[in-house]
């Protein structure tokens, strides 16, 4: 069985989405909603902590609230994946494994648009995944809970968790799941460049390289000399495309 835990703040997206895909599954789970409406929790990392804490299944799947779920054998498939791949710690349905771009069977926004640069048909190995829907077993979580302290908001917990769970031998995939993310994309904020640069040094002495769904970033340069130079490239690219015309 599969402990859904979810941390939620809005009772009707919730409701219209993954809520009422939960509904359709084939597979027995149990849903632990972690209820923020009062902004009671200020990081996913410890919400999800508390919400794992009461979870009984064997696989814990963390997904964010306006996930949809596009198969009614989504869990049964998960649960058979998470089974029979041995040494895994992590599985996703976003990822990266280096500079090529993201493996995903997912869409986002709407209309849907195809999130990644590589569908799959089978699970296939990366560096870390997304946090829009992941899945840990119970038993490598027993070992390893998500960082509260370096993933202190919204942002990075799954990226952090996958470093940390190949640091003591496991591995993560993205499983060829199909799954639609309401959201349009990536928010990326000031928070979210800090807590990269909290994850880029914890990890840094292990992976020279971190590869999110968002970017590849080198961990021993700094965060903020990576992202101005991105900045720069997009305004000289910006300044030739007008001279073209």
């Amino acid at each position: 069985m599969i402990s859904v835990i979810c941390v939620s703040n809005n009772e009707r997206i919730l409701r219209e989405n993954l809520l009422a895909s939960l509904s359709k599954q084939s597979a027995q789970y149990e849903l632990i909603n972690v209820e923020n409406l009062d902004g009671k929790y200020r990081s996913a990392a410890k919400a999800l902590n508390s919400g794992a804490e009461k979870a009984k299944g064997k696989h814990l799947m963390f997904v964010h609230q306006d996930v949809v779920l596009k198969s009614d054998d989504f869990l049964e498939r998960a649960e058979e994946f998470m089974d029979s791949i041995p040494n895994i710690g992590v599985g996703g349905v976003a990822g990266r494994m280096d500079e090529r771009g993201d493996f995903t069977n997912l869409t986002q926004g709407s209309p849907p648009k195809q999130a990644g640069h590589i569908r799959i048909d089978k699970p296939e190995r990366v560096q870390t995944v997304d946090e829009c829907l992941f899945i840990i077993p119970k038993t490598v979580f027993g070992r390893l809970k998500l960082d509260e302290e370096v993933c202190s908001d919204w942002h990075l917990y799954s990226v952090d968790y996958s470093l940390s769970a190949a640091k003591l031998g496991l591995e993560t995939y993205v499983l060829p799941l199909d799954v639609h993310h309401a959201s349009s994309g990536a928010s990326m904020s000031k928070m979210y460049y800090r807590t990269l640069s909290k994850v880029a040094r914890k990890h840094r002495d292990k992976f020279p390289w971190i590869h999110t769904t968002v970017g590849s970033w080198r961990s021993r340069i700094p965060i903020s000399l990576q992202v101005l130079s991105i900045s720069l490239k997009r305004k000289i690219g910006v300044r030739k495309g007008r001279g073209l015309t």
